[in-house]
């Protein structure tokens, strides 16, 4: 795990987050983690790269797992009441509040790693005259 539930309670002023247990944090941490792998295109377990892990990494998995602790510990979204989906998942509470998902692609762009294209080793080429 590139971050623990210790670490989210420490960052977080959420008392949602504070007091939520460990077990269920740590699904939050997997959900953060699996959408930060996901964007950057590889998990982060090269330890001669990410060991010790980037600051700039670890700030956008802490928002993440806030995020996701703070929206999977809120009955009111999980049941529906008074909920809004939009595409980049903001919320309104039911008491009126609003939980925003983190934009967190300024702290991971220098980690994204592009798709190598596979060779086939078979090169045509066509040429027509002028």
């Amino acid at each position: 795990m590139l971050i623990t539930p210790s670490d989210v309670k420490a960052y977080t002023t959420f008392k949602k987050v504070k007091n939520r247990p460990e077990p269920q944090l740590e699904m939050d941490i997997l959900e953060a983690t699996t959408e930060a792998e996901r964007y950057v295109g590889h998990d982060f377990s090269d330890t001669d790269i990410y060991d010790p892990l980037p600051t700039k990494v670890r700030l956008a998995l802490l928002k993440l797992a806030q995020f996701y602790a703070l929206i999977n510990s809120d009955e009111s979204i999980a049941k529906g009441y008074k909920s809004e989906k939009f595409e980049n998942y903001s919320y309104t509470l039911a008491d009126g509040e609003s939980v925003r998902k983190p934009d967190v692609s300024v702290l991971l762009r220098d980690y994204v790693v592009l798709p190598v294209p596979k060779e086939t080793g078979n090169v045509k080429m066509r040429m027509r005259p002028l």
